[in-house]
């Protein structure tokens, strides 16, 4: 495996062919870099490298990343990526760009209430459970419709879209991902906001090539740029 930043380029122009090939423009998708586990040493190789977006999935971790003095200076966007217990919203709520993984309408609630009491708005991701994996979290696919128009009401949140992780078996990942897009397209013609409810949070390190073809606009990729955990 090569350096960070050779991952980072390999993986750009793999992104930006894959978006070619499904007739998309070459930036039609974000990478968010996933440093879970990883040093703030590593992160930074990724920054100096150009990588902006990275996303975190534990709270304590996240924040001991966020106050380390190598990456102080830095400009990131970091999306919470992880699950997110209600007593770790405080945490977090005026420290990321983005919560990807809102994963029932009661945390969506806690994290409004949260992000009133900070002063601001927070942008979200739905997480759905496409696989209908028990071990996995996120709302049944048969539940999003009503729960986007629930979450749509709440007033210091901003729903962008949905996220998902999808099956191991990649025989039929291409399916759940269609069924991801047509489950956006369905959350943004029922929104009070349809312009603003865009993003679908799908693909990794295994898929993400699939991901885009089926209409991802961010991949969410770890070990690919830093190495097995």
């Amino acid at each position: 495996m090569g350096s960070i930043a050779q991952n980072l380029a390999e993986i750009q122009e793999e992104i930006s062919n894959a978006c070619l090939r499904a007739g998309r423009e070459p930036n039609a998708v974000k990478l968010i870099a996933i440093s879970k586990k990883k040093s703030a040493e590593a992160i930074l190789d990724a920054y100096q490298a150009g990588q902006r977006d990275f996303g975190e999935n534990y709270v304590q971790e996240f924040l001991a990343k966020k106050r380390d003095l190598l990456l102080a200076q830095c400009q990131i966007n970091w999306h919470f990526t992880g699950h997110l217990q209600s007593n770790k919203i405080k945490s977090v709520i005026d420290q990321v760009s983005m919560i990807q993984t809102i994963d029932k309408l009661s945390t969506a609630e806690a994290v409004s209430k949260r992000a009133e009491q900070a002063g601001l708005t927070m942008p979200i991701l739905m997480e759905v459970n496409i696989s209908n994996e028990y071990s996995k979290s996120g709302f049944d696919p048969d539940e999003v419709l009503s729960a986007a128009d629930s979450i749509s009401e709440l007033p210091h949140v901003e729903l962008h879209g949905l996220m998902t992780i999808g099956s191991p078996d990649l025989s039929v990942v291409g399916m759940e991902f269609y069924h991801m897009r047509k489950l956006l397209e369905e959350v943004a013609k029922n929104s009070p906001n349809p312009d603003n409810v865009c993003e679908l949070s799908m693909g990794m390190s295994q898929d993400y090539d699939i991901a885009i073809q089926e209409g991802a606009t961010m991949v969410r990729i770890g070990t690919s740029i830093f190495g097995a955990r």
